[in-house]
């Protein structure tokens, strides 16, 4: 005869005893319930610990490790404060925050050209730069180049005569790249000019166009 324990009624075997009491697989269940809440409650009251701690942690309310979110960027001559985040990008915070649309994102990788800006006087990709990291540097987007009395740079008003433009995508790459050349070298030779150029890429090729802009603009300057 085996000493398997036979199936019930119910199509269960027969529950063991603890101290001589059986205990039902309605307890059993019961039991399981209240360890899985429990865990979860102190899971969940863990972790908002956690929250609260990194919240208070340092004066100005940043955790620490952390940066500062408030942040206040001179764009165009003008001093604003804009929240950003830590990954941010500046052409993200240029565009988005600032609402400084003339910066195109273009490949968002630094290989098109299409968002570039002058921080200190040098031509910069802005998508390949954090916001964080640039805030005492003076920025310079294509926006900044106009006079007070609407008055347009030499550099667009070449652009205009000389039709360089044709879907005007990368234009203000186009332009802000030739400023930054001409404040370092205002008679440049053709090749500098398409040296100059050579970071930002035009999808209709009009780059004769673009170079041809660029030396009347240094004859006119």
């Amino acid at each position: 005869m085996s000493d398997k324990p036979t199936i019930d009624n119910n199509g269960m075997y027969p529950q063991p005893k603890y101290d001589g009491a059986e205990t039902s697989v309605a307890q059993i269940r019961a039991s399981r319930r209240q360890f899985i809440k429990g865990v979860i409650a102190s899971g969940a009251a863990v972790s908002g610990g956690g929250v609260l701690i990194g919240c208070s942690s340092g004066s100005d309310g940043a955790a620490i490790g952390g940066v500062e979110r408030m942040v206040r960027l001179t764009v165009n001559g003008v001093e604003r404060t804009v929240d950003v985040l830590p990954n941010e990008t500046l052409a993200m915070t240029l565009r988005y925050k600032l609402n400084l649309t003339g910066t195109k994102l273009g490949c968002d990788r630094g290989e098109c050209g299409a968002c570039t800006v002058m921080v200190d006087g040098v031509s910069s990709y802005s998508c390949s730069l954090l916001t964080h990291s640039i805030r005492d540097k003076a920025i310079m987007t294509v926006e900044g180049l106009e006079a007070p009395d609407g008055t347009l740079h030499p550099v667009q008003q070449a652009m205009i005569d000389e039709l360089g433009p044709q879907c005007g995508f990368c234009t203000p790459g186009q332009i802000m790249s030739a400023v930054a050349l001409l404040n370092v070298n205002p008679n440049p030779t053709r090749d500098e000019v398409r040296a100059a150029l050579s970071g930002n890429l035009c999808r209709c090729g009009a780059y004769d166009n673009y170079t041809n802009s660029v030396l009347r603009a240094a004859q006119n300057a």
